[in-house]
Order: C-alpha cells, then sequence, then structure tokens
C-alpha cells in the first residue's frame, strides 16, 4: 500500500515505521522536521516538511501529491500530553495539534475527486475518553469523560469522524504505550535501574497499557483488514495498578521497587499534566477481541521483558 503518515515521527513512530517499510508499504512521512527518523534508509520511504496543523500546508504540490496516490492515511499527530506543565498556552498547542491537524487532513481529503482519495483512515484518539475513576471498567460503548483530556479526545474523533463519508474510519483510543526510550516507561527506567523505583502516586490507579509492539502490529492490520472500522480501546487486556506495574517492572529488572514516587513531586514538575500517571482508568478492549486481534504481549511481564532487553 501506499500511505502517508502524520505525526509518526516520535515515539510510535520509531517502531511504526520500519514494521511498515518490512511489510512492503511505500510511506510518505509528514512532519515538521526536516529528517524525522533519520537513521532509517529506504526508497519507499519519502520525507516531507510541512506543519500539518496548518490548511495551508496541505495545498503544497508534494503534500497534494502523496495525499492523492496514497491508498491510507495514518494521522497520529499531537504534541505529548504530560510532558510539561499544563500552561494556557501549553493546552492551546495540545488541542491545536490534535484537533487543527485532523480538520485540515480531513478538509484536504475532501478536496480531493472522489476516484483520487485515500480508501482508509487510521487516527489516532486516547483512553483520556472515558475521563479518571478508580471504580469503573470502560469499554469502547462508554461515555466520555468531563474532563479537559476528555474534551480533547472528544474534539479530536469528531474532527477524524467527519472523514466517515469519504472513507473507512479506524480510531484508536490509545493507552499508556511501553517502550524503553520514551513515554511513562522510558521516564521510570533510570529511576529503577539506580534502585530507587517505586509506585507513582498512592500505586492504587489504574494503568491501561498496551506494548509498542502490539499497537504497531495493530495499526498494519487496521490497514491491511477493511473488516477494521469505527473506535477501538488500544490497549492490552490485562489493566493492572500501577503498585502492579511497579512491582513487576522491579522484578524483570531485578531491582527494587518499594520506594514510592511521591504525587506533589510530580505535580511541581508537570502540574495539571501529572493527572495522566496519578489518576487513570480501567480500559479492556472489548472491540480488538470481537475482531480477533491477537496480542503478542498481552501479559505485563512480557511487555516489560521486551522493552527493557
Amino acid at each position: 500500500m501506499r500511505i502517508l503518515l502524520v505525526g509518526c515521527s516520535g515515539f510510535v513512530g520509531r517502531a511504526l515505521v520500519p514494521l511498515l517499510l518490512e511489510r512492503g508499504h511505500s510511506l510518505s512521512l509528514i512532519s515538521r522536521s526536516a529528517a524525522p527518523l533519520p537513521a532509517l534508509k529506504s526508497a519507499q520511504l519519502a520525507r516531507l516538511q510541512a506543519d500539518p496543523s496548518r490548511p495551508s500546508s496541505w495545498q503544497q504540490p508534494a503534500i497534494q501529491a502523496a495525499l492523492s496516490a496514497a491508498d491510507a492515511v495514518i494521522n497520529l499527530a499531537g504534541e505529548p500530553i504530560a510532558e510539561k506543565r499544563w500552561s494556557p498556552s501549553h493546552l492551546q498547542l495540545l488541542t491545536d495539534s490534535r484537533i487543527q491537524t485532523t480538520q485540515a487532513l480531513v478538509a484536504a481529503m475532501a478536496a480531493l475527486p472522489a476516484d483520487r482519495r485515500p480508501q482508509t483512515l487510521i487516527n489516532g484518539s486516547a483512553i483520556g475518553y472515558y475521563g479518571t475513576s478508580t471504580q469503573a471498567c470502560f469499554r469502547e460503548s462508554s461515555p466520555a469523560g468531563s474532563d479537559f483530556l476528555a474534551g480533547l479526545c472528544q474534539g479530536w474523533e469528531q474532527q477524524a469522524q467527519a472523514a466517515s463519508s469519504l472513507c473507512r474510519v479506524v480510531i484508536l483510543r490509545i493507552g499508556i504505550v511501553l517502550g524503553a526510550d520514551g513515554g511513562a516507561l522510558g521516564k521510570m527506567l533510570p529511576v529503577f535501574r539506580m534502585g530507587f523505583g517505586g509506585p507513582i502516586g498512592n500505586g492504587q490507579q489504574w494503568m491501561s497499557w498496551i506494548s509498542r509492539y502490539d499497537l504497531c502490529r495493530l495499526i498494519a492490520a487496521a490497514l491491511e483488514d477493511s473488516s477494521y472500522a469505527g473506535v477501538y480501546n488500544a490497549v492490552s487486556p490485562n489493566p493492572c495498578s500501577m503498585a502492579r506495574f511497579a512491582e513487576t517492572l522491579g522484578r524483570v529488572m531485578g531491582r527494587p521497587s518499594l520506594l514510592p514516587v511521591p504525587a506533589p513531586i510530580l505535580q511541581l514538575l508537570l502540574g495539571d499534566g501529572a493527572k495522566v500517571v496519578l489518576e487513570g482508568q480501567q480500559v479492556l478492549p472489548e472491540r480488538l477481541q470481537q475482531q480477533g486481534f491477537a496480542f503478542e504481549e498481552a501479559e505485563l511481564s512480557a511487555a516489560l521483558a521486551r522493552a527493557t532487553t
């Protein structure tokens, strides 16, 4: 397939792009960076520099050509949620990088002649859609929450769903992605390696996670199997508490896991963004299991072992 990728030059993209190339796909990567994923060399990979949140970027001849030639589009654009304090300007950036990018992309698709549009859009979202809870168990049919992240995810998904009249749309509500070189695990590993690891906050909050390897496999499956459509919770079928996550990580690494990271320290660093790891939700991949998707790293210990070796 010929695939256009937006927002796929970071933590997930470092694993997704090589996987798609290995499966024989041709890729065009749109990024604000002049040379995203510079270590990758392939005749099947093209790099296009532009800010995808700007409608004018989609008027560039090279990007219009890549979009009209694409069989499918993958859109995972979005500034990281929990890496900076939530100042008003950063909240606006979190919103614009998701909603404006998706709106501009869908508008560019709609402007193409019907016989030149991509046939599939795979769009990111997040389990923040559901809000947070220590007791509820969320499935794809569960209602949206009422906090900032829930509103952000709703707006993001609404823009993606606008493409449903144009092509097949798959929305992935992604959980905590496990990989050693980024995300929550990437921040925890140095502390555990020094022997000071432990649960963040009270340890009772839920962590609904997915290994980066399985997430990339899921995206590839949704690309290649036209029976995928609509919203899916992109999480392992085995969510766990933060305390169990820390204990399992310590056991896999052969390091202590008893020293908790106090919530005020995290709040001092991240402000409101700390709620992503201090609060949580129990989310199940009901539709993926009905679809028959086979997780290769459904168990936490296996996922952490792969990520840390």
